[in-house]
C-alpha cells in the first residue's frame, strides 16, 4: 500500500493502538510491521484469526503472556556448551511456562460446536516441558541465588559454611572482648576484607598482633589484621566458598544442558508465541472498537452500515452509511464544510486499509468491504513551503502522480477535488479527472463544493451524487451521509436565518443564473420528499415493532398458561411419589423390627415373622407397580390425542377428576361406571371419563410398560462380587445400583469379601460419587460383617 495514503488516513495510528494490546515485546514488532495486503484469500484468512481470538477472549477472558521472553539466545548459548546464567534460567523457565499456561488456555473447554481451528493448530504445536520448568524452579530461588536444595552436595557445603562462620565469629569475638587483644584495636568490633574476618589494629601496635594485614585505613593509622588464630579457619571457609560456587556451576551447567536439549522447540515456540500474541492483540483492539469482520470480496464493492470512525470519540460519533463500487464506481458527496464529508471520506479509505490487514472495522453486520491493488487518497492541505508550491499545485501534482500509477483495481479518494483555483476551470478540470477514472471503472469517491459536480453525478452512468445532512433549523450539521442526494446551498437560507435583510438576498438570487435556481429548488424538492418518506418509514418501523410485541406478548402467555398447567401436574405426581415414599420408608422399619425380633424366635414364631415380611414386601412391591404403571401410562400418553365417544366395557379411559386412566369394568347405569385404576376399582361417573386410544395402542402401550416391569421385578437386593478385580466389580456395581434404583429397592447388599480390603475401599470411594445413594455402611455382626456393605438410595 501507498505509504502517503496511509499516512493520510491515519492508519499508523491504528496500527499504534492495536501495539499496545501485545504483550511480548516480540508481539508488539510483529504488529508494528502489519500492512494491508490484496490477496483476498489471506485478508480473508487473517480476518478470521482475528474473529478467533475476538471470540475465544469473549468467552474465557484475555490469554497472558506475561514473563515470556525471548530465549532463543540462551538456548543457542547452551547449544554451543555454555552455561545460562541464573537470571537466564529463570527466563527460560518462565517462557516455558507462559507457552504451557497458553496452550492450555486455548485448548480447554474445546468443543465440537466451537472450534477454533486456526489457534488450535497453533496450540497443537506449542511445545511443554514441565518437568525442566520445576527442575529449573526448584533449583533457583530468584535471579541471584541458587536453592540450597538444588542438590545435596550444595546443601552439606552451605551447612558447614554457616558452621564455619559460626566458629569464625565466635573466636574473633573472644579475641575482641580480650582485655589484653581491645588495648591494641581502634574499635572493638569485626570486620570483613577480602573476604576474611579481620580486626581493626592500631599501626603501633601491628607488632603486637600476630597475623596478616589485608588493609589499611585511609589516614593510615588503621591495619586490618587477620589473626594468626583464624588463618586456618578462614582458608576452610575459602575453600568451602570455592567448592560452593563450583557445584553451582555444575548445576547450573546441568539445567543449561537440558535447554540445549530443547533448543529447536524453543525457536517454534517463540514464532508461536509471537502468532498468537499478534493474533490476540487484534482481537482485543476488536473488542475495545466493537468491531465485527467485514464480509469480503475483490471485485470493489463497499457497503458501511453504521460504521463508526475508530479515531473519533465513540460516544459523539454519528454512525455513517455509506456505499459504492456495485451499482456506482464513483461517489460524489457535496455538502457544507465541517459537515463531516472528509470524515466518510477517510472512513471509507480506513476500513478498507484496516480490513486488508485483518482487522476488524467499527461497524454493523452486513458491512462489505473490498481488496484493492492500492489504495490513494489526496485529503488536506497538502501546500509545500519548500518547493514553493501553492494549495492548488500541490494538490494537482499529487493527483497526476495518482493518475499516472492508478491500475483497474486501485481505489482512489479525493477530497475538494479541483478546488483552490478558478472555480470554472476546477469545476471543469474535477470532472475530466473524474471521467478518465469513471471510463476506467475505477472505484472513487470524491468530495467538493461545486454544483457542476452534482449535475454530472446526475447525467452520467456509474456516478452517484451523495451529501452530509445540514439543519436550517439548528444551523448545524447532522454528520448524516445521504447517498443518491446531492447537497444542496444552504448560504441564502443561513443568511436569513441569521438576520441577513430579504432586499440583500433578493438581489444575490437575482444575479444568480436562472438554470442554477431552477436546480437549487429541484434539490429542495428532492429534500422535502425524503424527510417526508423518512417519516413514514420511521412511522412503519414503529407499527411493526409495536405487532412483534404484541406477538411476543401473546406467545409468552400461551406459554406461562402451559408451564402452569404443567406444574399443577407434576406437583400431583410428586405428592403422589412423596406419599408412596413415605409409606415404604414406615415398612422398612418394621421390616427392621421383625429382623431383629426373628433373632430371639422359636422357629414357628420365626416362620410367622417371616411370612408377614414377605407379605408386606409383596403388597408395597404391587403398590409401587400400580404407581409405576400410571407414571408410564401419563408419559407415553401425553401429545396423545383425546377422543370424545361413547363409552362401553372394555374402554380405555381418562378419569378427568383425578387425571388418571383406567378401563371401564362395568356401565352401571347411564351415569356412572366402574373403573379399574391400577390395583383400584371405583365407581366414577360417566361424565367425568374420557375415551382415549384405540384399543391397538393401548395393547402396545401396555407390553411396554409390562417390559420395563419385568426387567426392574428381577433385580435381586443383593450381588456378590467376591473373586473379581475392583474394574471388574465397579462396572457390575454401576448396573447393579441403577436396576435396583429403577425397580424401587430401599436397601441392597454389596457381598465383596474381606481379603485385602482393597475391593471394599475401591467401592466405597466409588459410592461417594453415586448420585442417588442416601448412605452406605459396613454389614453388622449377623449381616456379614467387613465383607458386606450395605447401601440405602435416597
Amino acid at each position: 500500500m501507498k505509504q502517503k495514503s496511509k499516512n493520510v488516513l491515519e492508519f499508523r495510528k491504528i496500527i499504534d493502538k492495536v501495539e499496545s494490546f501485545a504483550q511480548t515485546e516480540f508481539g508488539k514488532e510483529k504488529v508494528r510491521k502489519i500492512d494491508a495486503i490484496s490477496d483476498l484469500e489471506e485478508v480473508k484468512n487473517m480476518q478470521l484469526e482475528t474473529k478467533e481470538a475476538f471470540s475465544m477472549i469473549m468467552e474465557k477472558g484475555n490469554p497472558s503472556f506475561g514473563g515470556a521472553k525471548d530465549i532463543t539466545g540462551y538456548a543457542r548459548h547452551a547449544a554451543l556448551g555454555g552455561c545460562i546464567s541464573i537470571a537466564g534460567l529463570l527466563r527460560c523457565a518462565d517462557t516455558l511456562r507462559v507457552a504451557r499456561q497458553l496452550k492450555n488456555y486455548i485448548q480447554l473447554n474445546r468443543k465440537d460446536e466451537r472450534v477454533y481451528k486456526i489457534i488450535d493448530e497453533y496450540a497443537e504445536n506449542i511445545f511443554t516441558d514441565r518437568n525442566i520448568e520445576d527442575e529449573i524452579y526448584f533449583a533457583i530461588i530468584s535471579e541471584e541465588e541458587v536453592a540450597d536444595d538444588a542438590s545435596p552436595q550444595l546443601k552439606r557445603i552451605r551447612r558447614e559454611i554457616v558452621t564455619k562462620k559460626a566458629q569464625i565469629k565466635n573466636k574473633i569475638n573472644s579475641m575482641v572482648n580480650s582485655v589484653d587483644t581491645q588495648k591494641y584495636l581502634q574499635d572493638n568490633i569485626v570486620t570483613i576484607r577480602n573476604d576474611r574476618y579481620v580486626l581493626p589494629v592500631r599501626s603501633e601496635y601491628k607488632s603486637m598482633v600476630k597475623g596478616m594485614v589485608h588493609d589499611q585505613s585511609s589516614t593510615g593509622a588503621t591495619l586490618f589484621v587477620e589473626p594468626i588464630a583464624i588463618v586456618e579457619m578462614n582458608n576452610v571457609l575459602a575453600t568451602l566458598k570455592i567448592e560452593e560456587k563450583k557445584e553451582i556451576e555444575r548445576i547450573l551447567y546441568n539445567l543449561s544442558a537440558m535447554i540445549a536439549e530443547i533448543e529447536g522447540p524453543i525457536k517454534l515456540n517463540k514464532e508461536i508465541l509471537t502468532d498468537l500474541d499478534y493474533i490476540f492483540a487484534k482481537g482485543g483492539y476488536a473488542i475495545s472498537i466493537n468491531a465485527i469482520m467485514p464480509e469480503l470480496n475483490d471485485k470493489g464493492n463497499i457497503r458501511i452500515k453504521n460504521g463508526r470512525h475508530p479515531l473519533i470519540d465513540k460516544n459523539t460519533i454519528v454512525p455513517t452509511n455509506v456505499w459504492v463500487g456495485n451499482e456506482f464506481t464513483q461517489l460524489i458527496i457535496t455538502g457544507p464544510n465541517t459537515g463531516g464529508k472528509t470524515v466518510t471520506l477517510k472512513t471509507l479509505g480506513l476500513f478498507t486499509l484496516m480490513a486488508m490487514a485483518g482487522l476488524h472495522v467499527p461497524a454493523d453486520y452486513g458491512t462489505i468491504l473490498s481488496t484493492f491493488d492500492a489504495v490513494y487518497a489526496d485529503i488536506g492541505d497538502e501546500q509545500s513551503i519548500e518547493q514553493s508550491l501553492s494549495t492548488f499545485s500541490s494538490h494537482m501534482t499529487n493527483i497526476v502522480k495518482i493518475m499516472n500509477e492508478v491500475t483497474n483495481r486501485s481505489f482512489v479518494l479525493f477530497d475538494e477535488l479541483g478546488a483552490g483555483t478558478d472555480p470554472d476551470e476546477g469545476a471543469a478540470l474535477a470532472m475530466s479527472i473524474l471521467d478518465t477514472l469513471r471510463e476506467r471503472k475505477i472505484v472513487t469517491a470524491a468530495t467538493t463544493h461545486y454544483s457542476e459536480l452534482k449535475l454530472y453525478a446526475l447525467t452520467n452512468e456509474g456516478v452517484c451524487n451523495g451529501s452530509v445532512e445540514f439543519s436550517i433549523e439548528t444551523l448545524s450539521p447532522t454528520y448524516k451521509v445521504l447517498i443518491g442526494i446531492p447537497g444542496k446551498s444552504n448560504a441564502f437560507a443561513i443568511s436569513k436565518k441569521i438576520g441577513l435583510g430579504d432586499n440583500i438576498i433578493d438581489k444575490a438570487k437575482a444575479m444568480i443564473k436562472k438554470d442554477t435556481v431552477a436546480f437549487e429548488d429541484v434539490l429542495n424538492k428532492i429534500d422535502s420528499d425524503r424527510k417526508y418518506i423518512e417519516l413514514k418509514r420511521i412511522e412503519i418501523d414503529n407499527l411493526k415493532l409495536e405487532q412483534e410485541k404484541i406477538t411476543k406478548d401473546v406467545l409468552a402467555k400461551e406459554r406461562k398458561i402451559k408451564e402452569k398447567n404443567d406444574k399443577i401436574i407434576n406437583e400431583a405426581n410428586y405428592e403422589a411419589r412423596k406419599i408412596l415414599d413415605t409409606a415404604k420408608k414406615e415398612t422398612t422399619e418394621i421390616i427392621k423390627d421383625l429382623k431383629q425380633l426373628n433373632l430371639d424366635m422359636d422357629a414357628e414364631r420365626s416362620r410367622k415373622a417371616y411370612e408377614l415380611r414377605q407379605n408386606l414386601n409383596n403388597k408395597l412391591k404391587s403398590i409401587d407397580d400400580a404407581l409405576f404403571d400410571n407414571m408410564i401410562v401419563d408419559i407415553d400418553d401425553d401429545e396423545d390425542e383425546v377422543v370424545d365417544k361413547v363409552i362401553k366395557n372394555g374402554d380405555y379411559v381418562l378419569v378427568r377428576t383425578l387425571n388418571q386412566k383406567g378401563y371401564v369394568i362395568n356401565i352401571d347405569n347411564s351415569k356412572c361406571a366402574t373403573v379399574q385404576i391400577g390395583l383400584l376399582k371405583m365407581k366414577v361417573k360417566l361424565i367425568d371419563l374420557v375415551k382415549t386410544k384405540s384399543d391397538e395402542e393401548k395393547q402396545q402401550t401396555i407390553k411396554t410398560g409390562k417390559m420395563l416391569k419385568l426387567r426392574t421385578k428381577s433385580v435381586k437386593p443383593s450381588i456378590d462380587l467376591r473373586g473379581k478385580n475392583l474394574e471388574e466389580a465397579l462396572m457390575d456395581i454401576d448396573k447393579y445400583l441403577d436396576d435396583a434404583f429403577m425397580s424401587g429397592l430401599n436397601e441392597v447388599q454389596l457381598i465383596h469379601g474381606k481379603g485385602t480390603g482393597i475391593l471394599r475401599e475401591g467401592i466405597k470411594k466409588y459410592l461417594k460419587t453415586y448420585k442417588h445413594v442416601k448412605e452406605f455402611r459396613i454389614g453388622k455382626f449377623n449381616e456379614g460383617g467387613d465383607g458386606v456393605t450395605i447401601v440405602s438410595f435416597k
